[in-house]
């Protein structure tokens, strides 16, 4: 359903006096969207802006902008006469924006949109429940594209991740990544297939994260729920170098879900570290189980729940929470720094394997995204 709320703005400014009243009028629609459309007798161009950093130069007198959150903002509108940008007038309005996914507290961390699981002794402090269409949040999901070996990607992957809608998007209360066979080139190297990786812009230390997802079933599709520790600084992530830079594995790796190309029976939860005193030995370990000895239906056609509770004790992975894998927590073992979340669908490579001759596309489907501490 469609709510509109219509504005009437007068001119606010005007630095030439050739230049006529611009008015605005603006409507709500559903998850934050916004349409403002402008009108000022004889503009060539117009500037729109909507929030800090939000701020739009277009041709067009209509301009469309997604609030990630709840509350008020000042809708600003210049429309310009000249080409040089000297002539023009100005309005503003102040509005209550009520349709947006996010709430105004929490920092805009947390969308209330639907009933979120509770659980003793935590608090929901960031979520997404892809209750809107479109792009993926940008202020909650960073695409990353660029291959962190220069030319590909670590573990021989054979794919290109890409920012583009064809490879992630959101609709229907989900959000898909596509794994596609096409050809497709990236600063001169060329892959036969694509997909995407998507970094949460949240981090935590400590806590308890759950992902309800869908799998893909086609072969040589490798699918990965996991975390990197924000101090890893690897090419093209979204934290960089703000908390580290330490590399893989010292920042620590913690799989919460890895699928098989070969085998969509089985669940994979893994753990790698680098050891904290020199020479940083590499560790690993982790547990292989199927469906049955999970108690769960199959994980390609149903929605399951993959979780990680993680402690300065110990760390433990859950499917539907019933017990995958654990791992003891100690001092020299980096599971003591903050983590973000990777979403992504790789093809082939280590646990991907032969890419089927018949492979055309497969997706993951996200149905949420909840962090607690």
């Amino acid at each position: 359903m469609f709510t509109a709320l219509f504005l009437f703005v007068t001119l606010s400014c005007a630095k030439d006096s050739t230049s006529s009243d611009v008015s605005i009028d603006i409507s709500l629609g559903e998850n934050g969207l916004v349409t403002v459309v402008a009108n000022a007798n004889g503009a060539n161009s117009y500037r729109f802006s909507f929030e800090e950093n939000s701020v739009y130069d277009s041709t067009s007198d209509t301009y469309e902008y997604t609030y990630s959150n709840k509350g008020n903002y000042t809708i600003g509108v210049w429309a310009f006469f000249d080409d040089q940008k000297t002539s023009y007038s100005f309005a503003s309005k102040d509005v209550e924006i009520t349709n947006a996914t996010g709430e105004s507290t929490n920092g805009g961390l947390l969308d209330l949109s639907e009933t979120v699981t509770e659980y003793e002794d935590y608090d929901l402090v960031w979520n997404d429940e892809f209750n809107y269409d479109g792009a993926p949040l940008d202020s909650r999901w960073h695409l990353q594209y660029k291959p962190i070996l220069g030319w590909g990607w670590a573990n021989d992957e054979k794919q290109h991740y890409t920012t583009r809608r064809d490879n992630s998007y959101v609709s229907d209360g989900t959000m898909k990544i596509v794994a596609k066979r096409e050809n497709y080139s990236y600063n001169g190297t060329n892959k036969q297939y694509t997909s995407a990786r998507l970094n949460s812009k949240f981090d935590m230390k400590y806590g308890r994260i759950d992902v309800r997802a869908k799998l893909p079933s086609k072969g040589g599709t490798w699918p990965a729920i996991w975390t990197l520790g924000t101090n890893i600084n690897e090419v093209g992530n979204h934290h960089g170098s703000t908390d580290g830079d330490v590399g893989w594995p010292r920042c620590g790796e913690i799989d919460i879900m890895e699928q098989r190309g070969d085998n969509k029976n089985e669940i994979l939860g893994t753990f790698h570290w680098g050891a904290t005193s020199p020479p940083h030995d590499y560790g690993s370990f982790g547990e292989t189980k199927s469906t049955s000895q999970l108690g769960i239906s199959d994980v390609t056609s149903n929605f399951h729940l993959y979780s990680l509770v993680w402690n300065a004790a110990e760390l433990k992975i859950y499917v539907d929470n019933n017990f995958l894998t654990s791992l003891s927590n100690s001092s020299n073992i980096p599971f003591d720094n903050p983590h973000y979340l990777i979403l992504n669908v790789a093809m082939g490579g280590t646990l991907g394997g032969d890419i089927p001759a018949s492979f055309d596309e497969d997706v993951m489907e996200i149905d949420y995204v909840r962090f607690y501490q």
